[in-house]
């Protein structure tokens, strides 16, 4: 059974997230959060991460979805009658990566000094949108699925989605922060 997706008035999406140990990334009950979160993320056309907190882990973990990578995906997307913004670097990639990307304990190392005001919605605040002043470019240190520690660097879509997906480990909702809120119905 697909695990729900929590909304905004649930006390775990408002806690800071624990680490995870490093020792335990590849245990059994990681690797079911990790699916968990990959099933609930699938669930949702219109999602491209989910944080652990999400379904209800207090965890230190996020996962972006795989379709990112797919130029296709943001040709239909005309949040709040604006352009997304794909980073060109995804394009290039969609035929090398084809499965989820995963963040355990992610820290954001470098934001760019560059900001803009994106639009932003969210899974645990349907059907809420509004606009966020985001970055340009962050660079994020995080561990996979394998214990394996990495080093990514991003712009537009991908670098909203860092900043996004670690305030929520921080038990931040983008609606805490953002303006010109309103309701709106996915197309």
């Amino acid at each position: 059974m697909i695990k729900k997706i929590l909304q905004k008035q649930e006390k775990v999406l408002h806690q800071v997230a624990e680490e995870v140990s490093i020792h335990d990334i590849k245990k059994t009950k990681i690797k079911k959060v990790l699916k968990e979160m990959s099933e609930a993320l699938k669930s949702q056309d219109d999602g491209v991460a989910i944080a652990a907190p999400q379904i209800g882990y207090s965890l230190r973990i996020f996962v972006v979805s795989s379709k990112i990578f797919h130029n296709d995906f943001f040709k239909d997307k005309d949040t709040l009658n604006q352009e997304p913004h794909p980073d060109p670097l995804l394009v290039k990639e969609r035929d090398e990566t084809q499965k989820d990307l995963v963040f355990i304990n992610p820290k954001i190392s470098k934001l760019s000094r560059k900001k803009e005001w994106v639009p932003e919605g969210c899974l645990s605040v349907r059907p809420l949108y509004g606009k966020t002043y985001r970055s340009l470019k962050a660079t994020v240190a995080a561990y996979d699925e394998n214990g394996e520690k990495f080093t990514r660097g991003a712009s537009g879509i991908l670098a909203q989605i860092f900043q996004h997906e670690t305030d929520h480990l921080n038990g931040i909702l983008f609606i805490d922060h953002a303006k010109d809120i309103k309701e709106e119905i996915p197309k």
